[in-house]
C-alpha cells in the first residue's frame, strides 16, 4: 500500500484487517467439496452459498483475532516484514477488533444456525471448532502457531474440516474420495503459513516461536513447502490408479507450472518484504488447484 497510515479510510483499514490475500484459502475447499456433492448428485445451491459465506467470515475471524493478539502479545513490532497490521500500526483499538471478531462470529452463527436445518447438531459443533481453532492458533495455554504444530492446524482446519464438513453439510455422509482431496487441498495451503514463517523467520526467533524454519533454518522452511506440493500433487495420481475417480482427478496438475515457479523463487530466497507477493501468488495456487480439482471430480471421466 501506497498510502500513509494517516491517509486509510475506516473503511479500508477494515478491509485490509480481514487481509483479502489469504481469503482464497477459505474459497479453495468449499469449491472442492461442491464438486464432490454435484459428483455425487447431493449438490444443494442454497446449501453451497452459505458455507461459502461462512467460511469466508470464519477466515476473516481468524485473521482478526490473529492481528489482535499478535500485537498484544509482542509479537507484532515496527520491525515485522508483513503486510500492516491494523491494530500494531495503531489504526484500530484492540477493542475495534476485538468488537469485529464478536460481530463477524456472529454473523457466521447466523448463517450457520440456517444449516443446522439441513445437517443438525454436527454444524454447530464444526462452527464451535473452527471459531475456537482460530483462538487456540494464537492464543491459550498452548497457542499453534508458536508451538510448532500451526501446520497441523491448517491441514485439519482448511483440510478436513472445510472439505468433509462441508461435503457432510449436503451429503450428510463423508465418501473416501473427500478425505483424499480434503488432505491434497490442506497441504497446499499449509504452505501459506510456510512463506508467513520463512519471512519472519528472524523475528520468530527472537519471540522464542518453534516451527520448522526456525528450528531446522530456511533450508528445512524450503523442504517443507516443496514436499507440501509434492504431496498435493502426488494424491490425484494416488487416486486415479486406486480407482475412486477417473483420469479427469489430474487436472490439478495443469498448475504444475505454478507450483514450479513458486518453488523456484522460493529456493532463490527473496529477502524481507520481497515475500509477500509470494504469499498471495501461494494462495492463488491453492485457488487454482482447487478450482480444477472439483472440475476432475465432477467430470470423472
Amino acid at each position: 500500500m501506497n498510502k500513509s497510515p494517516e491517509e486509510i479510510s475506516q473503511l479500508q483499514r477494515w478491509i485490509l484487517a480481514a487481509r483479502p490475500r489469504t481469503l482464497p484459502a477459505a474459497v479453495a475447499p468449499v469449491l472442492v467439496a461442491w464438486g464432490l456433492a454435484i459428483r455425487y448428485n447431493a449438490f444443494r445451491p442454497d446449501a453451497a452459498l452459505v458455507l461459502l459465506l461462512i467460511a469466508l467470515l470464519l477466515q476473516i475471524n481468524a485473521n482478526l483475532i490473529n492481528d489482535v493478539i499478535d500485537y498484544q502479545k509482542g509479537l507484532d513490532t515496527a520491525e515485522r516484514l508483513g503486510p500492516l497490521r491494523m491494530t500494531q500500526a495503531g489504526l484500530l483499538s484492540p477493542r475495534q477488533v476485538w468488537t469485529g471478531v464478536a460481530v463477524v462470529f456472529a454473523l457466521a452463527g447466523l448463517a450457520g444456525l440456517y444449516l443446522t436445518l439441513i445437517a443438525g447438531l454436527p454444524v454447530i459443533i464444526m462452527g464451535l471448532a473452527a471459531f475456537v481453532g482460530a483462538l487456540a492458533y494464537s492464543t491459550g495455554p498452548f497457542p499453534l502457531a508458536s508451538k510448532g504444530v500451526g501446520e497441523l492446524a491448517v491441514l485439519a482446519f482448511f483440510g478436513f474440516l472445510a472439505v468433509c464438513g462441508s461435503v457432510f453439510v449436503m451429503m450428510g455422509s463423508v465418501p473416501a474420495l473427500a478425505w483424499w482431496c480434503a488432505t491434497a487441498v490442506g497441504a497446499l495451503t499449509v504452505n501459506i503459513l510456510v512463506v508467513n514463517n520463512l519471512r519472519d523467520i528472524d523475528n520468530d526467533r527472537k519471540a522464542g516461536r518453534r516451527n520448522i524454519p526456525v528450528v531446522f533454518g530456511y533450508a528445512g522452511g524450503e523442504a517443507e513447502y516443496i514436499g507440501m506440493q509434492v504431496l498435493a500433487y502426488v494424491i490425484p495420481l494416488l487416486v486415479w490408479l486406486s480407482g475412486l475417480a477417473g483420469i479427469t482427478i489430474l487436472l490439478p496438475w495443469l498448475s504444475l507450472w505454478y507450483a514450479f515457479r513458486l518453488a523456484r523463487a522460493i529456493h532463490n530466497r527473496p529477502q524481507g518484504r520481497q515475500f509477500n507477493p509470494l504469499l498471495g501468488s501461494t494462495a492463488q495456487l491453492v485457488l487454482f488447484y482447487s478450482l480444477l480439482m472439483a472440475v476432475g471430480v465432477i467430470f470423472n471421466f
